[in-house]
Parts: structure tokens; sequence; C-alpha cells
């Protein structure tokens, strides 16, 4: 784990999405391993709020990521 990497990271879907080609490198960089306290699926995560796997990290139901 990097030093400023979400602990959810290695387990999230975009991860996976983004390790696919299917997300920019900018969700990752911006959020997962940078501001990652402002990320709407790690909010969600840390309320125990069911969220879909194509919930963006900024908020928006992406319907291409599948």
């Amino acid at each position: 784990m990097m030093p400023n990497e979400c602990k959810w990271y290695q387990v999230c879907p975009m991860k996976r999405f983004y390790e696919a080609g299917k997300l920019d490198k900018r969700f990752i960089t911006g959020y997962c391993l940078g501001d990652w306290q402002s990320c709407v699926r790690y909010r969600k995560e840390e309320a125990g709020i069911m969220h879909p796997d194509n919930l963006r990290q900024d908020g928006v139901i992406d319907e291409k990521l599948r």
C-alpha cells in the first residue's frame, strides 16, 4: 500500500476498471492515490451504504463501466 493510497483501493472496482482500460487515470491519481477522503465511494463504504460497482469516485454512475 502506498502512503496516500485509499485503504479500499486494492478491492475497489475502480482499480479493476482502470486496469482494464475503462477508467481514465485521473480518477485513480486524483482519488484512489490522492484525495481519497473526497471520494464518494470511500464515504459510502465507510458509512456502510450500498453502492453500485459503476459509481465513480465523483458520484457519477457511469453506464460504460461493466
